[in-house]
């Protein structure tokens, strides 16, 4: 057992029977002669008291000595000690949100029954929808980006000294063959493209890193642009020196938040790298000028970048709230298997945590008004199954705001008959009017779309695949609470 956790639990208990005696930190100091700062120190578990002085406490607070020394916690702390003993306060680095681990303890431990409560319909709400360790974390990570707008300003600064350092040009399209030649030359890779493609049980994955030797297997079937990015992303470890990191992409599981944070901050420069910012943002400036919408300068605004769609889009949710101040959007990655009513969200952002859709875990089916799932359709539906693009905008019937809606759809080249598309969306402000002024209600197909099926309100819903049973139990159970009130005030 650590020392620490034997100290923040003694300090508790302490807390907890000098709280329930009703005494403050200056009576229990004048009640056994020790001092304030000490007993201070104690409770916060910073020091653990000396055998003489726990004797002191037993006796004058009238508690066991055995009591005070176990390492069992009351019915009502026990929460806690579950919590520090799974040292998920270390696994998280706190700090990222400007909170210490101390502060935490203390905040818990000034309302135990309240705070346990809480924690315990946390942990009970996670069970039920099977939150599992890795999905804990990556809530965590998206909570950090959406709280900084996921714009990282030292990342971005890094992605330049390295252009400079290594005289790329960003104004040309990075190729893999360049990132590749800095690896090997830079970093002392070594680029096996044969050992992957020989085991048929990892299909799934594009490469691995062997740290011993420094060897990147990489499949050899990959598209240009996964490979560069791929590229990218091993130079971002070796730049930014990262050692806590994950070794396959995509990755199989993470052993701490730290893994999950540096895999972000490596992707994050990995497409820095790729789409240059001020490049970018020039070209970005250009299209929302446009007098008229022309899908076709989007596409080539994407295609001059050696990446991906789903790359791109999420180099947008980095740009448009820092550099455009359009921070009201959401970023959304959904899978689908053909034949399968089941659509996946896979991946979620929302910049100022107010946008529909989130994840639900209750195998509900998500509104197939949705661009995002319409792209998919339409690929599913087209003879050569490349790619599908889609925008709109989504009315949600159940608020009054408005989304204008983009989405691209590809195939998954390494599941088959798996399908993906990415979407963003956002909020059709004012703001957002004046930025675009390409804007005209009338250039862009607008439906009203609820969030899913079970959930939703609109009448003669041509796509719907459910019942909303979900909301014609909320009206059963507002009628049955209509008529008792009518009832009882009939006898009053």
């Amino acid at each position: 057992m650590e020392e620490e956790y034997i100290r923040l639990v003694f300090g508790l208990k302490l807390k907890q029977i000098r709280t329930d005696k009703n005494l403050s930190l200056f009576g229990l100091a004048k009640l056994t002669g020790l001092s304030k700062s000490y007993l201070n120190e104690i409770e916060k578990g910073k020091k653990y008291p000396k055998t003489d002085k726990i004797v002191i406490l037993s006796e004058k607070l009238e508690v066991p000595y055995d009591h005070l020394v176990s390492l069992k916690l009351d019915k009502n702390l026990a929460p806690i000690g579950e919590i520090l003993q799974s040292k998920i306060l270390k696994e998280i680095p706190l700090d990222l949100f400007g909170i210490k681990e101390n502060n935490l303890i203390d905040i818990i431990a000034n309302a135990p029954a309240k705070v346990n409560a809480f924690i315990s319909t946390i942990i009970k709400i996670s069970q039920n929808y099977n939150l599992t360790r890795e999905s804990f974390f990556l809530a965590a990570l998206r909570s950090y980006q959406e709280a900084h707008n996921n714009y990282f300003e030292d990342i971005e600064t890094k992605v330049t000294d390295f252009i400079e350092a290594y005289q790329i040009n960003p104004n040309k399209p990075i190729t893999s063959k360049d990132l590749e030649e800095i690896l090997i030359e830079e970093y002392g890779y070594t680029i096996d493209s044969e050992e992957l493609s020989k085991h048929q049980k990892l299909s799934e994955l594009r490469n691995i890193y062997i740290p011993k030797n420094k060897t990147l297997l990489i499949y050899n079937d990959i598209n240009k642009a996964q490979k560069t990015f791929i590229f990218a992303k091993e130079i971002a470890y070796n730049y930014l020196e990262i050692e806590d990191r994950l070794y396959t992409f995509p990755w199989i599981k993470f052993e701490s938040f730290d893994e999950v944070l540096n895999n972000f901050i490596a992707s994050y420069f990995a497409g820095a790298l790729i789409i240059p910012k001020d490049d970018l943002i020039q070209k970005l400036t250009q299209l929302f000028s446009l007098e008229t919408w022309q899908p076709i300068q989007l596409h080539k605004i994407i295609r001059s970048y050696n990446c991906s769609d789903e790359t791109f889009y999420q180099r947008l949710t980095n740009i448009l709230p820092k550099h455009f101040n359009i921070k009201n959007l959401f970023f959304l990655r959904f899978t689908h298997k053909e034949g399968s009513p089941v659509h996946r969200l896979s991946k979620e952002l929302h910049i100022t945590q107010q946008q529909s859709p989130h994840a639900n875990r209750n195998n509900e089916h998500y509104c197939r008004r949705w661009i995002a799932i319409k792209t998919i359709q339409d690929l599913e539906v087209s003879e050569e199954k490349k790619s599908a693009y889609g925008i709109q905008i989504s009315s949600y019937e159940n608020s009054q705001k408005e989304y204008l809606v983009l989405s691209a759809a590809t195939a998954d080249p390494f599941k088959e008959k798996i399908n993906r598309s990415v979407s963003i969306g956002m909020l059709l402000s004012p703001h957002l009017k004046r930025k675009l002024h390409f804007f005209n209600e009338d250039t862009f197909i607008k439906k009203t779309v609820g969030v899913t099926c079970e959930t939703c309100a609109v009448q003669n819903c041509n796509e719907r695949v459910a019942e909303p049973y979900i909301l014609m139990k909320q009206s059963r159970n507002k009628e049955i609470e209509n008529t008792v009130e009518n009832i009882i005030q009939s006898y009053t």
